[in-house]
């Protein structure tokens, strides 16, 4: 319930703090006295956006605040998917700058308009007159028979299990979508990656090859190069290594007188063995050198298919045929095995799908069985309300097809008079008679549900007498279930307040502005006899309002 309202600079509303209880509260005043202002705040308050209009003085900002109690709402989940901090006592802030920005606040914390609606709507439903359509819609129609069926946990079951359904379908569609391109360029892969499968690539081959086939195409020179060299360094009388070893000789000899001779011994030592190492692998080389025309024009293939699968993949390394060679393998296997993973898929979907049909059962059953209460309940308080005659056929039938809240189509047909035409709602029923039938549904969902805050805004157009009575009563019963607000003209309904306000205009140092004024019982008295008869309050009318407080 709401506990109290702070507005500050809204339209003609200067400053207003006002205090709410429990039960039924109903509030008056002339039309243009400014009713609307109070919805205006509130709705703000729910997350409707806000206008730069709404400010009273352009240079202040314009600020709202509500307090709530809601220890008795089951919120705390709500509270933690919005990332918010649960409090029983909840505080609900509304900032309209001089700039046009809007803030909102929930326990000091910033929230999103998104999350103001989303726990706005467990906090207050105001209904006004052009909000009766609701009624007509079949899916408020399901809403108010689920709430009979107390199918809350069954419906929250299978909208979980939809979820993972859609999901599961989505994904199929995916994989589908992917076979689908991937089969059309199934063969050209599946070609592509045989021809460097059968290429059996290395990596580094290609400089390899090329390494190769400079030493084939230049193998007489170098012959003759290592030759040249050999003969330098092996010649018996003159060759390098016959004279190195002359001087090692001769460092010998000397070594022990001196550590510097010792040291210039072992470093010509070193030379000659490593002169002596290279000397031999020249021998080796020229062994080895062969000029082979067949073997030339082998590589010289090899290289040249290698550059081929280069220009044909775009590609300048070995290396990267070989990423791609991976890559087509990866492809071709990934078709290979796309219709198994659409099988797995398919049966999970099977599974799902028997799941959701039993839970869908249950709610139908269970629907079923509470529409003919549903119908009754609400003809009974109809009747009461100036409508003897109002009939309902309603139809339950469970398809095939998954909806958003089971695979039920509800049929929700209407007569208002006696042997007339049942047709929908929308179609058959007069704004006075939508706007009686939601009060009927409103009550009836008050002894199945937790509902929250309801204010009825001015609900009661086109109904008096004993009709607006029973309206009254209506409201009253529904009050001890849930604080209820009425925004009326009549006195039946003002009078069953348990607490009445009084919406007014006064001039304030030459400007107008928007009172809210808690009556006591004499002005209570005042007020139902104006709302009875008119500024000029007679004798008359003060004892009928008198009569109809004391009937409370």
């Amino acid at each position: 319930m709401i506990k109290s309202l702070t507005i500050r600079n809204y339209a003609l509303i200067e400053q207003l703090e006002v205090s709410f209880d429990a039960g039924l509260t109903t509030i008056t005043g002339e039309t243009g006295a400014g009713k609307s202002l109070l919805l205006g705040a509130l709705g703000l308050l729910l997350g409707k956006r806000a206008d730069l209009n709404s400010i009273r003085d352009k240079d202040k900002k314009c600020a709202i605040e509500g307090v709530y109690n809601i220890k008795n709402y089951n919120l705390t989940s709500v509270f933690e998917k919005e990332d918010l901090d649960y409090e029983e006592e909840t505080i609900i802030r509304r900032e309209i700058l001089p700039s046009g920005k809007s803030r909102a606040f929930i326990n000091d914390t910033p929230v999103t308009l998104q999350s103001l609606q989303t726990i706005g709507s467990y906090l207050i439903d105001i209904h006004s007159q052009h909000q009766t359509m609701a009624v007509t819609t079949n899916t408020f129609q399901m809403q108010v028979l689920d709430a009979l069926a107390s199918n809350e946990k069954i419906l929250t079951s299978y909208k979980r299990g939809l979820v993972i359904l859609k999901n599961k379908e989505k994904e199929k569609l995916q994989l589908e979508a992917n076979k689908s391109e991937f089969v059309k360029e199934y063969d050209y892969n599946s070609f592509l990656l045989k021809e460097l499968d059968e290429a059996k690539l290395k990596e580094n081959e290609q400089t390899e090859l090329e390494e190769q086939i400079e030493t084939l195409s230049n193998v007489e020179e170098i012959r003759e190069r290592l030759t040249t060299s050999l003969a330098i360094t092996s010649n018996e009388e003159v060759g390098v290594l016959d004279m190195l070893n002359t001087v090692k000789a001769n460092l010998t000899k000397i070594e022990s007188y001196s550590a510097d001779f010792q040291e210039l011994s072992t470093r010509l030592q070193s030379a000659y063995l490593e002169l002596e190492d290279i000397t031999e692998n020249i021998s080796e080389a020229v062994e080895k050198l062969d000029a082979d025309p067949q073997q030339l024009e082998q590589l010289n293939d090899r290289l040249q298919f290698i550059h081929n699968l280069h220009l044909k993949h775009t590609t300048g390394t070995v290396s990267e045929l070989l990423i791609i060679q991976k890559e087509l393998q990866e492809k071709v296997s990934k078709t290979d095995s796309l219709d198994e993973e659409i099988g797995i898929l398919e049966k999970e979907i099977i599974k799902i799908k028997g799941q959701l049909n039993q839970v869908a059962e249950k709610l139908h059953v269970r629907r079923s069985k509470a529409l003919p209460k549903l119908t009754k309940e609400l003809e009974k308080l109809l009747s009461g309300l100036g409508m003897p005659n109002a009939r309902f056929k309603a139809s339950i039938t469970l398809n095939d097809s998954y909806g958003d809240s089971g695979k039920d189509t509800l049929e929700f047909l209407f007569s208002a008079n006696k042997g007339g035409n049942f047709d929908e709602l929308k179609k058959v029923a007069s704004g006075g008679e939508l706007s009686r039938i939601m009060i009927a549904i409103k009550a009836v969902l008050s002894n199945y549900q937790k509902l929250p805050t309801i204010i009825f805004d001015e609900i009661d157009t086109g109904v008096s007498g004993e009709v607006a009575q029973k309206m009254a009563d209506m409201m009253m019963d529904m009050s001890k279930n849930l604080q209820v607000f009425s925004i009326t003209h009549l006195p039946q309904i003002a009078a069953n307040g348990q607490h009445q306000f009084k919406v007014y205009k006064e001039d304030i140092n030459n400007v107008t502005v928007t009172q809210l004024r808690l009556l006591n019982q004499e002005d209570r008295i005042k007020e139902i006899a104006e709302m009875i008869g008119g500024k000029d309050i007679s004798e008359s009318a003060l004892t009928h309002a008198k009569a109809l407080l004391l009937a409370h």
